[in-house]
């Protein structure tokens, strides 16, 4: 489905939707589906890409939360138990409904002690108890410490033994852009860099439009519609405030932050989850896109107007919390790229601390606005989220159509199987390290980015020659995905900038070339682009302590 960005923005002068959702992440895409699916005439906005913020930037795991059920038991916390059992339902269902983007992980927790084994191997195996019936993961074990190194190679020789259990990982990014797409598909208009600035209220000070700005443009863009739910996660209290300044605010936002180490360094396609570090957290670190994601941190944040960014202290922090359980020695400029999210924590207690904040979410309805805001949760229950936040529609609209996201697949996702790399290998006789690539970043969309490298040798070229990314793809990111800045390809649609800080930087004079050439930019708005993101990723190095020239 080809979409425009200029005829989606074009559809919203002429039309009063159902609902307006405003922020485009994993919740909100994923309301935009459900309501969507239930045939709502649907407008979703978010001031920057589809999922470019919170929902990005995870640590990449669809879990039901190791630590939740430890908490849960240890403090009696019967909503910690909730959220396992909710989360570890849900897994089998996010799994299913794209697994070109998802796929099960086996995580290694390494233990220096017996007694500390027999306590994960007991823990994790109620931990599978909890999971839904229709799981096929495997169950947990215990390994001695000849089986781990099977596992994890690299691992030090204090390890005593480890125990292995599974869960799901997903790209979170392509994740959160399928829901969007998959919602557009059912109906839905969907605009990215398009900014709120203000509601506008009938006589009886409920919501009855908005006022947007096109950020690409510059353009206002008014907004009418009968609903509207606040979908945007830690800035939610922001959306609640300026619909109804009287609002207590109820979210303390918390930073949580990633980095990105060469895959060498641990020698594993598993992950490591390690359950001992000196502030009482858990850190993963996971095979993704290549590379090694080591993360994360927890710590209040409190200046949601700037992008969270990877500090030098938080680097240090992760690697000597990982450099005791490998072999080899990790350094902070073994770092290769990283990234700063701002999770949205539910107030539920005075205490000064983000850990014992709730992590689940709620339906909030304002009846002196109708402003419906979906606070809290993450990224295993964005559907059930959606759900509640779409019945609650429902509801005040004395309705009765029924969730059908558990079964709807995304784009990309019917007709995919495991080896579809090799049947696009097979039938278009394309590079099998390409081919992979698009059997799990487009599923069986990938035909459609095919025949672009097709139309013209130009499209078949590599941008960096450490990575299988193909000038084709820019092209289809535009068409089909609604690319508009050089950081929407290189962040969002490819994982470039998380993977490689050094390698984004490199290539973003041709990512710029392309776009200029697609979306007409001026050469002077095309060096403009790449100055500016080139100057962003200097400064996100800079501020890591790491090099970017």
């Amino acid at each position: 489905m080809v979409l425009n960005r200029k005829e989606q923005l074009n559809s919203i002068a002429d039309t009063t939707f159902d609902l307006c959702v405003i922020g485009a992440g994993a919740s909100g895409a994923g309301v935009a589906l459900d309501a969507s699916l239930r045939d709502y005439q649907v407008l979703l906005i978010d001031q920057g890409d589809f999922g470019h913020a919170t929902s990005s930037r995870s640590t990449k795991l669809i879990h039901g939360g190791v630590r939740y059920l430890e908490q849960a038991f240890t403090k009696m916390d019967l909503g910690q138990l909730k959220q396992v059992y909710h989360g570890l339902h849900e897994r089998h269902t996010v799994l299913h409904l794209a697994p070109h983007l998802t796929q099960p992980i086996a995580l290694i927790t390494p233990v220096r002690r017996w007694l500390a084994g027999l306590y994960y191997t007991i823990g994790l195996r109620m931990y599978g108890w909890f999971a839904s019936g229709k799981d096929k993961l495997p169950r947990s074990k215990w390994l001695t410490r000849k089986q781990a190194l099977q596992h994890i190679p690299g691992l030090a020789p204090s390890v005593h033994s480890a125990v292995l259990y599974y869960d799901g990982q997903l790209d979170d990014a392509r994740y959160a852009l399928a829901l969007a797409l998959t919602a557009a598909r059912a109906g839905a208009s969907i605009v990215n860099h398009c900014r709120l600035e203000s509601f506008t209220s009938g006589e009886s000070g409920q919501i009855v439009g908005a006022m947007a700005q096109d950020l690409i443009s510059g353009k206002p863009v008014p907004i009418r519609a009968r609903r509207f739910i606040n979908c945007t996660g830690p800035y939610s209290d922001t959306v609640r405030q300026l619909a109804n300044p009287e609002l207590t605010a109820r979210l303390r936002p918390s930073k949580g932050v990633h980095v990105m180490l060469n895959a060498e360094l641990m020698q594993s396609r598993d992950g490591l989850l390690i359950p001992e570090t000196k502030d009482g957290r858990v850190v993963f670190a996971l095979p993704f896109a290549g590379k090694t994601l080591l993360g994360t941190t927890d710590t209040p944040y409190h200046s949601l107007e700037q992008e969270p960014l990877v500090l030098a202290s938080e680097v240090q922090y992760l690697v000597e919390t990982l450099s005791p359980y490998l072999a080899n020695t990790i350094r902070p400029q073994d770092i290769k790229a990283g990234f700063g999210g701002i999770r949205p924590l539910i107030t539920s207690t005075e205490k000064s601390g983000t850990k014992s904040l709730l992590r689940d979410h709620e339906v909030e309805y304002d009846p002196d606005t109708g402003l419906i805001s979906l606070l809290g949760g993450k990224w295993t229950t964005y559907r059930l989220m959606a759900a509640d936040a779409v019945d609650k529609v429902v509801e005040l609209d004395q309705g009765n159509a029924e969730c059908t996201t558990a079964t709807h697949p995304l784009v990309g996702a019917t007709g995919w199987h495991s080896q579809y790399d090799e049947d696009l290998v097979r039938h278009y006789r394309i590079p099998g390290d390409w081919a992979e690539h698009l059997s799990r970043h487009y599923g069986t969309d990938s035909p459609e980015v095919v025949a672009i490298y097709q139309e013209h040798p130009d499209h078949q070229e590599r941008w960096h020659p450490e990575f299988p990314y193909r000038i084709a793809e820019i092209i289809y990111q535009v068409r089909f995905e609604m690319a508009s800045t050089i950081r929407d390809v290189l962040a969002q649609r490819t994982r470039l900038e998380i993977q490689d800080w050094q390698a984004a930087h490199d290539v973003a004079p041709v990512i710029g070339k392309w776009l200029g050439k697609l979306l007409k930019w001026s050469a002077e708005d095309q060096n403009s682009e790449v100055e500016a993101y080139q100057h962003f990723l200097e400064h996100a190095g800079k501020t890591a302590g790491i090099r970017v020239k």
